[in-house]
Protein backbone atom coordinates (compact mmCIF):
# COMPACT_ATOMS: atom_id res chain seq x y z
CA UNK A 1 0.00 0.00 0.00
CA UNK A 2 0.92 3.04 -0.84
CA UNK A 3 0.22 5.95 1.67
CA UNK A 4 1.10 10.01 0.95
CA UNK A 5 1.27 12.70 3.74
CA UNK A 6 0.06 15.99 2.50
CA UNK A 7 -0.96 18.95 3.36
CA UNK A 8 -4.92 19.33 4.03
CA UNK A 9 -6.74 21.47 0.92
CA UNK A 10 -10.15 22.83 1.52
CA UNK A 11 -11.20 20.37 -1.09
CA UNK A 12 -10.44 17.77 1.96
CA UNK A 13 -12.69 19.59 4.65
CA UNK A 14 -16.10 17.18 4.02
CA UNK A 15 -13.75 14.33 4.80
CA UNK A 16 -12.03 15.55 7.57
CA UNK A 17 -15.46 16.81 8.62
CA UNK A 18 -16.13 12.55 8.68
CA UNK A 19 -12.85 11.85 10.16
CA UNK A 20 -13.90 14.23 13.08
CA UNK A 21 -17.21 12.27 13.58
CA UNK A 22 -15.38 9.10 13.20
CA UNK A 23 -12.82 10.28 16.16
CA UNK A 24 -15.87 11.89 18.43
CA UNK A 25 -18.22 8.65 18.18
CA UNK A 26 -14.97 6.72 19.22
CA UNK A 27 -14.46 9.03 22.02
CA UNK A 28 -18.47 8.13 22.92
CA UNK A 29 -19.17 12.03 22.48
CA UNK A 30 -20.55 12.02 18.59
CA UNK A 31 -23.29 14.82 19.63
CA UNK A 32 -20.36 16.97 20.26
CA UNK A 33 -19.46 17.95 17.13
CA UNK A 34 -21.57 20.87 15.95
CA UNK A 35 -18.99 22.86 13.81
CA UNK A 36 -20.51 23.58 10.58
CA UNK A 37 -18.69 22.81 7.44
CA UNK A 38 -18.65 27.02 6.31
CA UNK A 39 -17.37 27.48 9.87
CA UNK A 40 -14.84 24.60 9.47
CA UNK A 41 -13.59 25.30 6.05
CA UNK A 42 -13.15 29.38 6.99
CA UNK A 43 -11.30 28.65 10.04
CA UNK A 44 -9.16 26.08 7.96
CA UNK A 45 -8.66 28.22 4.55
CA UNK A 46 -10.00 31.20 4.92
CA UNK A 47 -8.48 34.55 5.13
CA UNK A 48 -7.24 34.32 8.48
CA UNK A 49 -6.83 30.63 9.03
CA UNK A 50 -6.69 29.46 12.74
CA UNK A 51 -6.05 25.43 11.80
CA UNK A 52 -3.48 23.26 9.47
CA UNK A 53 -3.58 19.92 8.89
CA UNK A 54 -2.01 16.90 7.23
CA UNK A 55 -4.05 13.73 5.61
CA UNK A 56 -2.21 10.81 4.61
CA UNK A 57 -3.91 9.02 1.40
CA UNK A 58 -4.24 6.03 -0.37
CA UNK A 59 -5.42 5.25 -3.78
CA UNK A 60 -6.87 9.28 -3.60
CA UNK A 61 -8.79 8.51 -0.46
CA UNK A 62 -7.98 9.79 3.26
CA UNK A 63 -7.28 7.45 5.59
CA UNK A 64 -5.69 9.92 8.59
CA UNK A 65 -5.31 13.08 9.29
CA UNK A 66 -3.25 15.26 12.10
CA UNK A 67 -5.04 18.90 12.61
CA UNK A 68 -3.01 21.06 14.67
CA UNK A 69 -2.85 24.82 15.83
CA UNK A 70 -0.24 27.21 17.62
CA UNK A 71 -0.58 27.80 21.07
CA UNK A 72 1.30 30.60 22.99
CA UNK A 73 2.76 30.03 26.32
CA UNK A 74 4.48 32.81 28.23
CA UNK A 75 6.90 30.37 29.93
CA UNK A 76 7.89 28.77 26.48
CA UNK A 77 6.93 30.43 23.26
CA UNK A 78 4.77 29.13 20.84
CA UNK A 79 4.26 25.01 20.58
CA UNK A 80 2.03 23.11 17.67
CA UNK A 81 -0.98 21.96 19.85
CA UNK A 82 -2.16 18.66 18.10
CA UNK A 83 -6.31 18.75 17.99
CA UNK A 84 -6.65 15.99 16.43
CA UNK A 85 -4.75 12.87 15.24
CA UNK A 86 -7.10 9.84 13.45
CA UNK A 87 -6.07 6.74 11.93
CA UNK A 88 -9.34 5.23 10.29
CA UNK A 89 -9.93 2.00 12.28
CA UNK A 90 -9.15 -0.43 9.29
CA UNK A 91 -6.38 1.33 8.34
CA UNK A 92 -4.87 0.99 12.10
CA UNK A 93 -1.86 -1.19 12.50
CA UNK A 94 -0.53 -0.29 9.47
CA UNK A 95 2.22 2.74 10.30
CA UNK A 96 -0.03 6.24 9.10
CA UNK A 97 -0.53 7.31 12.70
CA UNK A 98 3.52 7.15 12.67
CA UNK A 99 3.91 8.51 9.35
CA UNK A 100 1.51 11.64 10.39
CA UNK A 101 3.73 12.12 13.66
CA UNK A 102 7.01 12.32 12.25
CA UNK A 103 5.15 15.01 9.52
CA UNK A 104 4.24 16.91 12.84
CA UNK A 105 7.72 16.69 13.84
CA UNK A 106 9.42 18.58 10.63
CA UNK A 107 6.65 20.85 10.68
CA UNK A 108 7.37 21.70 14.49
CA UNK A 109 11.23 21.90 13.74
CA UNK A 110 10.16 23.68 10.01
CA UNK A 111 8.21 26.51 12.20
CA UNK A 112 10.49 27.09 14.90
CA UNK A 113 8.04 25.36 17.73
CA UNK A 114 9.72 24.61 21.01
CA UNK A 115 7.05 21.38 21.75
CA UNK A 116 4.24 19.63 20.73
CA UNK A 117 1.14 19.15 22.87
CA UNK A 118 -2.12 17.71 23.23
CA UNK A 119 -4.61 15.77 25.25
CA UNK A 120 -5.90 12.36 25.61
CA UNK A 121 -8.63 10.77 27.21
CA UNK A 122 -7.43 8.37 30.32
CA UNK A 123 -9.61 5.09 29.10
CA UNK A 124 -7.59 5.57 25.33
CA UNK A 125 -4.95 2.76 26.31
CA UNK A 126 -4.38 2.60 22.12
CA UNK A 127 -3.44 6.11 22.15
CA UNK A 128 -1.44 6.33 25.21
CA UNK A 129 0.75 2.87 23.99
CA UNK A 130 1.45 4.76 20.72
CA UNK A 131 2.22 8.16 22.41
CA UNK A 132 4.83 6.26 24.91
CA UNK A 133 6.53 5.23 21.60
CA UNK A 134 7.58 8.73 21.37
CA UNK A 135 8.42 9.21 25.34
CA UNK A 136 5.76 11.72 25.60
CA UNK A 137 5.42 13.72 28.56
CA UNK A 138 1.79 12.41 30.59
CA UNK A 139 0.62 15.40 33.31
CA UNK A 140 -1.64 14.18 35.25
CA UNK A 141 -1.41 17.89 37.24
CA UNK A 142 -3.33 20.00 35.59
CA UNK A 143 -7.11 20.00 35.07
CA UNK A 144 -8.83 20.65 31.69
CA UNK A 145 -11.44 23.84 31.99
CA UNK A 146 -14.12 25.23 29.50
CA UNK A 147 -16.83 27.65 29.61
CA UNK A 148 -19.25 27.42 26.92
CA UNK A 149 -20.42 30.94 25.61
CA UNK A 150 -24.20 30.99 24.70
CA UNK A 151 -24.94 32.74 21.15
Amino acid sequence: MNITIRRALKEDCARLLELVKELALYERAPQEVTVTMQHFEESGFGKNPVWWAFVAESDNVVMGFALYYIRYSTWKGQAMYLEDILVTSDMRGKGIGNLLFERLFEEAKEKGFNRICWQVLDWNEPAINFYKKYNASFDGEWINCTVDIAK
